[in-house]
């Protein structure tokens, strides 16, 4: 095949783009390696504990690692778990590492006794440790807020195409500075979250509130439909987690610090109040 000559304006543009590649190429040898050196923050004690009324209380306990180091679990052995309730008495959690059944979730230390507690008790949480670290936080119970209902609805598509939504509804207390958290689990609660948001009642204070999913529920799914009640200090920690998570690795996204509800240290202690439904889509 004869390739016919290029017009002169054409030849012109091609120098142009050639050049212009060469120079990019020659400014790729500029590049020299900066070395950032992070400042050594001394470990902190990390502590997760959900209270619940009629269950015994876990929690666990961990230390703050270097930012660029690798993950490894740090089970600390040293460390000392005491509640107060509203009436002072004084229960001791033990280095006690186990799973839980139910959630799935790991602990480090574990209480003697089942809790009985009511919205609006306080609880007092204190950990020690023989470095003379100390974790303190204080937990409300929130009122308990029931669903008014619960309801699927299957879209019009085939059957082998049938899809549901679920809707929840629920009365929201008047007086803004309500929290929720709704979750809907499929099989078991211990599984992945099919849907997980956080609202608030700043726009619907007082009224009936209904939440929803799309049509994403299959014939025959067994569904766990949780609603929560939120204090505001967990409410707060968890959108700055989902903050902190969206902008890790954003090189666009605003750096987000994870807002504890703890003084000393870092992590979350609350009191969880929840009604939950069991459904099965059909």
């Amino acid at each position: 095949m004869i390739l016919a000559p290029l017009p002169a304006p054409r030849r012109a543009a091609l120098g142009l783009l050639l050049a212009v590649a060469a120079l990019l190429t020659t400014g790729c040898g500029l590049q020299k390696d900066v070395e950032v050196e992070l400042p050594a923050e001394p470990a902190q004690l990390v502590v997760e504990c959900y209270l619940e009324n009629g269950r015994v209380p876990e929690m666990t306990v961990s230390e703050t690692v270097p930012y660029l180091s690798a993950p490894a679990a740090t089970v600390l052995t040293d460390v000392t778990v005491t509640l107060t309730s509203p009436t002072g008495r004084v229960e001791t959690l033990t280095f006690r590492p186990g799973r839980n059944p139910v959630t799935r979730k790991l602990y480090t230390h574990r209480g003697q006794r089942i809790l009985r507690m009511q919205p609006g008790d306080t609880w007092q949480l204190t950990v020690k440790d023989t470095k003379g670290r100390v974790v303190t936080g204080a937990a409300t119970m929130p009122a308990a807020v029931p669903f008014d209902t619960v309801e699927w609805k299957f879209n019009d598509r085939p059957l082998d195409e049938r899809r549901a939504l679920v809707t929840a509804r629920f009365q929201d207390p008047p007086g803004v500075g309500d929290y929720y958290r709704f979750q809907i689990h499929r099989d078991s609660i211990s599984g992945a979250r099919e849907v997980d948001y956080t609202p608030d009642d700043r726009l619907l204070d007082g009224q009936l509130i209904t939440l929803g999913t799309s049509y994403e529920f299959e014939p025959d799914d067994t569904l766990f439909v949780t609603l929560y009640h939120l204090d505001r200090p967990y409410y707060r920690f968890l959108q700055s987690v989902d903050d902190a998570q969206s902008a890790n690795g954003n090189p666009f996204g605003q750096p987000a610090a994870v807002q504890s509800t703890v003084q000393g240290g870092i992590g979350v202690f609350t009191i969880l109040n929840y009604q939950r439904r069991q459904i099965i889509v059909r």
